[in-house]
């Protein structure tokens, strides 16, 4: 069974964006191997390098090769032509885990390497990300969202939490409502600070963001708090309702 295979995976990474190195970054601390990763523009060779400075940057296809775990974290728009390339290519292989970290998709978008014999995982981190170091102290306690079939979820699950983090359940259905909310709240919150901090500075304010600061922190822990009460999963262990280049959310945002 998948879910007894051996407890470290040699670990490819296909994207060396934000959320990419990080990631790779993570599940090496917690004892997985890197095999390569996969770093095209001279921003993702930097970070690569940063990030991961003993791990070969490598084409693709050899990453795949040599993995027991491929992470695609690239950006949205770009995974269903990665993913049904490699297939046509003949790159995936049975029994290999391929983890995506895009948040509108669950498992469906990796249909070509199942097909292949590949175990498919989809887990996106409810964060937003640097691209450094910084964030890998933020990983604990990060929630992620994890879709898979029923008889690998303990792996996908077991994954987020070498990382630190928490996973709950999101229905395959359930995805695209998922991103809509990490988009609302992430834009919203954004547009909002932007919005005061040029207010502010209009009237001569020297550092508006340090002066919003704490009432921006306190405001948004109390509205949290009003919707942290009760169960985070319905009875069938899913969320009942609820972007990823790789940007600063997780998958690529």
């Amino acid at each position: 069974m998948p879910a007894e295979r051996a407890g470290r995976l040699g670990v490819g990474t296909i994207g060396a964006g934000r959320v990419g190195a990080v990631l790779a970054a993570s599940l090496a601390g917690a004892g997985h191997a890197l095999t390569g990763i996969a770093a095209v523009s001279e921003a993702s060779r930097e970070r690569a390098s940063a990030m991961l400075p003993a791990v070969p940057v490598l084409p693709i296809p050899d990453i795949v090769e040599r993995s027991e775990l491929v992470l695609l974290a690239v950006p949205e728009a770009e995974l269903e032509r990665l993913v049904a390339g490699l297939a046509e290519a003949g790159v995936w292989r049975a029994g290999q885990l391929v983890l995506h970290t895009a948040a509108r998709f669950g498992t469906g978008v990796l249909e070509p390497a199942l097909r292949a014999g590949a175990i498919p995982l989809a887990v996106h981190p409810a964060m937003t990300f640097t691209g450094t170091s910084i964030d890998l102290a933020r990983l604990p306690g990060t929630w992620f969202a994890v879709t898979a079939p029923a008889p690998v979820l303990p792996i996908a699950q077991a994954l987020v939490v070498e990382m630190g983090g928490e996973p709950f359940v999101v229905a395959e259905d359930d995805r695209v409502a998922y991103a809509e909310a990490i988009d609302t709240a992430v834009s919203f919150s954004s547009a909002i600070v932007d919005q005061a901090s040029t207010m502010l500075d209009d009237i001569g304010v020297g550092r508006p963001g340090a002066v919003l600061a704490q009432l921006v922190r306190s405001t948004v822990e109390n509205a949290l708090a009003r919707h942290d009460a009760g169960p985070l999963v319905d009875g069938t262990g899913t969320i009942d309702e609820a972007r990823t280049d790789d940007g600063p959310l997780g998958g690529g945002v």
